[in-house]
């Protein structure tokens, strides 16, 4: 499984680009709004940051914008900044609109706010590179979605669709796990999601009782 790092912010991207090994970033207004930086600042950011370099970074349109037409003028717009970007559009019918064209031109596209299979599925059919359906949001309202995330991998690899699925807005260790094991291509989740999911306590306390051994070992 990727993982994308959800964020805005240069400081914690390069951390987990160094530290981590992630394999993209995902972006959207309040991770804009949460840097501090005008939205063209952070973008522009990134496209230096890696520039060259084969890491997807996701920056979503103006989401003020309702019609296709609109929406593929901005996108382009965007993904001319960088070679890399691949511009984010909502899961509705002129979002969908869009990312087919967009998609048609050789702009690469993550349709994103997916809620259901059936979204999905037309997001793979039209070719998009990724498709992002929020596990995160509808699990902490306290929606098992197993069921939503297998359906969606099935039906991708049923017809052979290049789609990659994004588990995405994951907030915790378990959902981590859990969509890898289904087989979800990339997780997207914030830094301190990572880093959690790295710990335990029980081996906090496995190295307290090991140090305390070789303390007192004879020798050491």
């Amino acid at each position: 499984m990727k993982y994308f790092l959800d964020s805005g912010k240069i400081d914690e991207i390069r951390y987990a680009y160094e530290n981590y090994k992630i394999d993209g970033v995902t972006t959207n207004p309040r991770h804009i709004k949460e840097s501090g930086k005008p939205f063209l600042t952070v973008i522009n950011e990134l496209a230096e940051e890696f520039k060259g370099k084969d890491f997807p970074i996701s920056v979503e349109i103006n989401p003020h914008l309702t019609q296709a037409g609109d929406m593929i003028a901005h996108a382009k717009e965007l993904s001319q900044i960088a070679e890399n970007f691949v511009i984010k559009v909502p899961c509705n019918e002129q979002g969908l609109i869009a990312a087919k064209k967009l998609e048609e031109q050789q702009v690469r596209t993550n349709v994103t706010l997916v809620f259901t299979a059936s979204q999905a599925l037309q997001v793979g059919r039209i070719g998009a590179k990724f498709v992002s359906p929020f596990v995160g949001w509808q699990e902490s309202a306290g929606v098992d979605c197993s069921e939503f995330m297998a359906t969606i991998l099935e039906t991708i690899a049923n017809f052979g669709f290049e789609t990659e699925v994004i588990a995405a807005a994951i907030r915790n260790g378990n959902q981590l796990a859990t969509y890898a094991a289904m087989g979800a291509h990339i997780a997207t989740a914030g830094l301190s999601v990572y880093k959690e999911s790295f710990e335990h306590p029980f081996t906090d306390k496995g190295l307290r009782f090991f140090a305390d051994a070789w303390d007192q070992t004879e020798g050491n």
